[in-house]
């Protein structure tokens, strides 16, 4: 049966709103489809305001290929704010698609992207809104499947009632093949229900269906284990590695904004994953292994997305791009390619020790150099040892130099404050390698026209990291730190002025560490804070950590118990189950090897340390160089449209993904 658009009745409470345009869709390269011609519906969630949720590439890329299935269609919703959100429930508005305003309930899957745990209320919220019971024991036949996914969905543990399913990793094959599962068991007439849709989702091993494991715990609170209470149902849940990136070049058509959003440009992945081994980094452990994109796929997908969306800025993006094995060639083709053009090329920040002012200039030819970024982490020597961040400081100061030389006049450096073992000389070091970076620039440029900026994050142990077994340092401790950084600078009367200083203070953190490392049991804080009017986490102007803090003494929870309390080598975690590929015996001796700053090798260039990825998860490093060139070099000036994109053949197999 057709559905109805809500747009009839949202548009009324529009003009009472913010930025109304936000929930009015219509973007260049969206899609809308037939509801009745489509057997599988998804909706896509970022569970954030339009102005993050639209640019993230997860969610794009997904919606891409799920449209391009026949018999499919996939629509976006996002976080709406609190002053919709009151008229919504006062005009009895259900949660809504941006694409066709069709309401979020009617649909087969409701699927979430969580790049970030902070977003959790924001999901409360939609599925609120939507009519959809909070608690997925509740749900019937008639609620969509609500599935997770993203980085935070490798421990969706204080998620895990709300949740009927969550897919670890990358989602391109996967979520074509929950498509055909889904399918299939429609067109048998739903046998079994609910019930036995999530289980054939479960069996195979490469879906998380939280209901199907108990979870047992020792009198202390430790958890004594994690065990499934069905028959057929894997004790481990795999990740899925996508491993030809080639085959998925997506996305071909983005989306083009029609409110301001917080990246304005064409981004293309140019790699996934990172084997430099950061120890805080859990988004280089999780995706592992390296997997390139060719020099040719890159420059094929830059020219499609530039003619299909018009942007005017081209983003080659990765953990850490300059690593690339043929960036050099893949840099200075785009950049004969597109010079005299208005389109340019950026890259996130660098690795010090991957920046060459060749790479800098070919990426600047075609715009201004505004300023580089470069992310040391560390504000000691020992500290860099620590978190085997391998950068010395002779190496740092030795690229600004030479950037500041060749006309750049602005660097910004990235670090972090509460890392394991560190100590307030390890935060003060910040100061000083500051005053070493204007000082360096000055002599170089024979000018006091230079500048730094410090920006400086609180950690957070992350789930399947070498750090995952460590304390987090309190909030009061990293602003204790803080503070006397900020003092030192401010009080330097020949560099401070030339210093910037941006930061978040400690107490955001601990909440982001109560999430990130929580159990089951931290579930009943997060409905708490909602309940309480707890919506967008991660916006510092609708924060409250006193929110937070009420909210768990009010249930019970211990926030200091699962924040700043160091774990032991054979304490169960709450993500024990959820496999990454990575051994969990040699994430205790990089562990080890951290209290011992002890530093280990990128294994793309050295034999394997036995991380335990490539044989676990039947997969292999991919990189170049592949020896081609990104070819044909001339600028093609016109903008026609892009037809719409072979269909890929769907991949049956719901358990760790492998090239089809």
């Amino acid at each position: 049966m057709p559905v109805e658009s809500l747009f009839p009745r949202l548009e009324a409470l529009l003009p009472k709103v913010q930025k109304p345009i936000q929930y009015v869709g219509g973007e260049l390269n969206s899609t809308v489809k037939s509801w009745d011609e489509a057997t599988v519906r998804w909706a896509l969630m970022y569970p954030d305001a339009y102005e993050v949720g639209l640019p993230n590439q997860g969610v794009q890329i997904l919606y891409e290929i799920l449209n391009e299935m026949p018999e499919t269609l996939a629509e976006r919703t996002y976080a709406v704010w609190p002053d919709l959100e009151a008229l919504m429930r006062a005009e009895g508005v259900p949660q809504f698609t941006v694409d066709a305003h069709r309401p979020v309930r009617a649909f087969d899957v409701f699927g979430i992207s969580f790049s970030t745990e902070l977003g959790y209320t924001n999901m409360l919220t939609a599925l609120d809104l939507a009519g959809i019971p909070l608690e997925a024991a509740d749900r019937g036949d008639d609620d969509p499947i609500v599935l997770a996914g993203g980085h935070a969905a490798f421990n969706p543990e204080p998620v895990a009632d709300f949740l009927d399913a969550a897919v670890l990793g990358d989602g391109e094959q996967v979520a074509i093949a929950i498509t055909e599962v889904i399918r299939e068991w429609k067109a048998e007439g739903s046998p079994g229900g609910r019930d036995e849709l999530l289980m054939r989702l479960a069996e195979s091993g490469g879906v998380y269906v939280p209901r199907f494991y108990d979870v047992e715990y020792h009198p202390d609170g430790r958890i004594r284990r994690v065990a499934p209470n069905r028959s057929g149902v894997p004790w481990r849940v795999h990740k899925h590695t996508v491993m030809d990136l080639d085959e998925w070049p997506y996305p071909k058509k983005p989306l083009v904004p029609l409110a301001e959003t917080v990246h304005e440009r064409f981004s293309v992945e140019i790699f996934r994953g990172c084997t430099r081994g950061c120890r805080f980094c859990q988004a280089g452990m999780i995706t592992r292994p390296v997997r390139e994109r060719s020099i040719t796929t890159i420059g094929d997908m830059v020219e499609a997305g530039v003619k299909a969306s018009g942007f005017n800025e081209v983003g080659l993006l990765s953990l850490s791009s300059a690593d690339h094995s043929e960036i050099g060639e893949v840099a200075k083709g785009l950049a004969d390619r597109y010079e005299g053009t208005n389109t340019s090329l950026s890259l996130p920040s660098t690795r010090v020790d991957a920046f060459n002012i060749d790479l800098a200039n070919e990426f600047s030819r075609n715009g201004r150099r505004s300023g580089l970024t470069f992310a040391p982490e560390g504000g000691s020597e020992r500290m860099r040892k620590v978190i085997n961040k391998m950068v010395t400081e002779e190496d740092l100061i030795r690229t600004v130099s030479t950037a500041y030389s060749q006309g750049w006049r602005q660097v910004k450096l990235y670090f972090m404050c509460g890392l394991p073992t560190e100590e307030d000389a390890d935060v003060l070091g910040i100061a000083d390698l500051a005053r070493k970076v204007i000082k360096a620039g000055r002599e170089a440029t024979g000018s006091r026209d230079v500048r730094c900026t410090v920006s400086i994050g609180g950690f957070v142990p992350k789930p399947h990291t070498p750090f995952q077994w460590a304390a987090q340092a309190s909030h009061e401790v990293v602003d204790h730190r803080l503070k006397a950084l900020k003092d030192i600078l401010r009080g330097d009367k020949e560099y401070g002025r030339a210093i910037g200083m941006r930061y978040h203070d400690g107490k955001p953190s601990i909440v982001e560490g109560l999430l990130s490392r929580g159990d089951r049991r931290v579930g009943e804080v997060i409905r708490a804070v909602w309940q309480d009017g707890g919506r967008f986490d991660g916006w510092s102007e609708h924060f409250s950590y006193q929110r937070w803090m009420d909210a768990a003494a009010k249930v019970g929870i211990d926030v200091d118990w699962y924040t700043t309390r160091e774990r032991e080598e054979n304490e169960v975690l709450p993500w024990d189950h959820l496999d990454a590929g990575l051994d969990r015996e040699w994430l205790w001796q990089d562990w080890q090897d951290a209290v011992n700053d002890v530093e280990v090798e990128d294994c793309r260039w050295t034999p394997c340390y036995d991380c335990g990825v490539c044989p676990t998860m039947g997969t292999e490093i991919q990189i170049g160089p592949t020896g081609k060139k990104l070819l044909p070099l001339t600028v093609v000036r016109d903008r026609p449209c892009v037809s719409t994109a072979r269909q890929k053949d769907g991949h049956h197999d719901l358990g760790r993904t492998k090239p089809l």
